[in-house]
């Protein structure tokens, strides 16, 4: 077995290999950049190389700075995670002249199936069910509309070298082709440094279901069951589950027996995905093969058993898989979701700071994969990946009941992040009806994610939650003597939203009765804790806390519900208090997100019309097109090319 790998990586891939590497009794090596120097996963490993400035480009893709530091460290294998140099061939080229165990498949398969283009022929030779479309390159964006008319809208335009949802555009007309080609050009060659594209009939209404195989180098090819990723936003998943709640076991049997069909073709070892979209008349095509370990990962392993890293390792040391296809059981349910610095509230944009407050749900059943730790900064730099939360349970019901109840005990401040849209979706009948497709994002938010309205029952635990901690604020003990809680009291939102409440002291709580319905609430909250985790009439209900001023925030089920509690007379008073109007900012393009300006389309007098595009935007390897919202003259351009411009900084100035 090998003494010591590197991991060619960062951020929680990097922290999940050292966690089993280290179970192995193996050494392990972490490399970084100017921008992770601290970060966790440096500080994890047994020892740390620097590799340079924090641009990726500059860092953890250059090949020969991970060579120097296995030769530095004495690293005689290299696990590259996913991303990055995971699916290089030159990489796995360059570590075998060097004599360096390279932690995943052979040059083959990189070779095969890391170029999409050609993974779809050899798929369609191999008589795999393929999506028609176009396999080979395209020109230019003249020739991406006629292909796509050819074709017939609509079609997804993808880099051949592409991955976690970069590279990649939906086009539903000719203008959208035109657009999208160019925009999937520069974001394959910003992240992959490869700008081939190609361009494939887009299958509606599709779930995105793939298989995960496991082979060795001896000839042996089993697959672990599926993952559902269906609900994925701009085309990089969201929320995954294994198994699916779509398949049965013929259909699972089917797409697994394909899948490691495609594998021994191309003589594949070590973990691999198989990925497919199926239609809703249960008809499969081939997507694509990953030739590294998914993001997703996690979700197989809770449902199998198998520790796929420790696998992984195991293959590249020559060793022969243990468990046969008939070994392979898949028992209960697990639940991923992607914990993301962005904001969900505009339009999912990337947010960068520093994590104030971190705090990850524990229990038997929660898992959280992660990369940071309170203190730890978000940067522009890389994925905005925080963490992975993955929940277990004996069915699919009690695995998403636990991921809500995980995601309200999350804590994470100091940056925008996606909790609450998450705990949204699970919390949607739609989702857990497993009624999914790709397009559940889309469909289910079309204005984008405003928050969610609690239920009847939900919005009165809140109601009765902000009563508690009210009362637990005021009655502080004074020689041992809690002052009584009183009886009446108004819990209001807002101007609009007025709830009359009777509170009485009981053992541990309180009893807060609404309309009739009393709510049993006990709580060993004290003030200044961030969070509530209340028994509400025998249910456990958690809550983040913040208060400003007699303004308490509770945030539940996805929900951020700002309540005030007041004796009667005085909320009949604050009802009579001013509101601040916010100042008038529609004459002004602001950038949306901290990020680098790519091109500014517009100069000073032109005039533009609703829809113009205005600029483009780069954070986070992802460009963003920023357009007119109304027809109007630029008065001032503020912002070129190359300008690095933190959130609401001014673009343009209209007339």
């Amino acid at each position: 077995m090998f003494k010591k790998i590197l991991i060619a990586n960062r951020g929680e891939i990097a922290c999940r290999v050292i966690r089993t590497a280290r179970d192995m009794g193996i050494k392990t090596v972490a490399v970084y950049s100017d921008a992770d120097d601290g970060a966790m996963h440096m500080r994890m490993a047994d020892e740390a190389v620097h590799i340079g400035p924090a641009a990726a480009a500059e860092s953890y893709l250059i090949i020969e700075k991970i060579i120097n530091a296995c030769k530095e460290t004495g690293a005689e294998a290299v696990h590259p995670g996913y991303g990055f140099l995971s699916e290089n061939q030159a990489f796995a080229d360059a570590l075998a002249k060097e004599e360096i165990a390279f932690i995943g498949p052979g040059k083959k398969a990189i070779a095969s199936m890391g170029d999409k283009i050609e993974s779809k022929k050899l798929a369609h030779n191999a008589g795999v069910n393929t999506v028609p479309g176009h396999m080979d390159l395209i020109d230019d964006a003249d020739h991406a509309v006629k292909i796509s008319t050819d074709i017939g809208y609509p079609v997804m335009i993808k880099a051949s070298a592409g991955g976690g949802g970069k590279g990649m555009r939906v086009a539903w007309n000719d203008e959208e082709a035109r657009e999208g080609f160019q925009s999937a050009k520069n974001e394959a060659i910003s992240s992959f440094g490869d700008d081939r594209i190609f361009i494939e009939k887009f299958v509606v209404d599709p779930r995105h279901i793939e298989i995960q195989v496991l082979a060795d180098k001896h000839g042996n090819c089993i697959y672990l069951g599926e993952r559902e990723c269906s609900i994925q936003r701009r085309h990089q998943k969201v929320i995954e589950e294994a198994p699916s709640p779509f398949l049965d076991e013929e259909l699972r049997k089917a797409m697994g027996e394909q899948a490691v069909a495609l594998s021994k073709e191309v003589d594949y070892h070590s973990a691999g995905t198989v990925e497919f979209i199926v239609g809703a008349d249960r008809n499969f095509y081939f997507l694509e093969m990953n030739t590294r370990l998914q993001v997703e990962h996690p979700v197989t392993e809770l449902i199998t058993g198998v520790d796929l890293v420790e696998q992984m390792i195991r293959v590249a040391n020559g060793e022969k898989l243990t468990m046969t296809q008939e070994d392979v059981t898949l028992t209960g349910w697990a639940i991923e979701s992607r914990l993301y610095a962005e904001d969900p509230y505009r339009g999912f944009l990337p947010s960068i700071g520093r994590l104030s407050r971190y705090t990850a749900p524990e229990g038997e059943n929660v898992r959280v994969d992660t990369g940071v730790t309170e203190g730890s900064e978000i940067t522009m730099f890389y994925d905005p990946m925080i963490a992975k939360l993955c929940t277990y349970g004996p069915d699919r019901s009690t695995a998403i009941e636990r991921m809500s109840e995980a995601l309200d005990a999350y804590e994470v401040r100091g940056i925008a992040h996606n909790i609450n849209f998450l705990n949204a979706v699970c919390n949607h009948q739609r989702f857990k009806d497993g009624r999914l497709t790709t397009g559940f994002i889309a469909e289910e938010y079309p204005d984008g994610f405003m928050g969610v309205d609690l239920d009847e029952a939900s919005y009165g635990n809140v109601a009765a939650i902000a009563t508690l901690v009210h009362l637990r604020d005021q009655t502080r003990e004074v020689m041992g003597v809690v002052e009584s809680a009183g009886s009446e009291w108004v819990v209001s939102e807002g101007l609009d939203r007025h709830t009359d409440v009777t509170a009485e002291d009981a053992e541990h709580g309180i009893d807060v009765t609404i309309d009739g319905k009393t709510y049993a609430v006990r709580s060993d909250w004290l003030p200044g804790d961030r969070s509530v985790t209340a028994e509400i009439n025998g249910k456990t209900v958690v809550a983040q806390i913040e208060k400003a001023r007699d303004v308490i925030r509770i945030t539940h089920g996805g929900a951020v519900v700002d309540l005030a509690v007041r004796r009667p007379r005085l909320a009949e008073l604050a009802k009579l208090m001013p509101v601040k109007v916010a100042p008038d900012m529609s004459k002004y393009l602001l950038c949306p997100m901290p990020g680098m300006i790519v091109s500014v389309n517009v100069s000073e007098g032109d005039e533009v019309k609703a829809g113009h595009p205005l600029a483009v935007v780069e954070a986070m390897k992802m460009e963003n097109i920023l357009r007119a919202e109304q027809d109007g003259v630029v008065a001032a351009v503020k912002a070129a090319a190359g300008d690095t411009l933190a959130v609401d900084d001014v673009i343009l100035e209209f007339e």
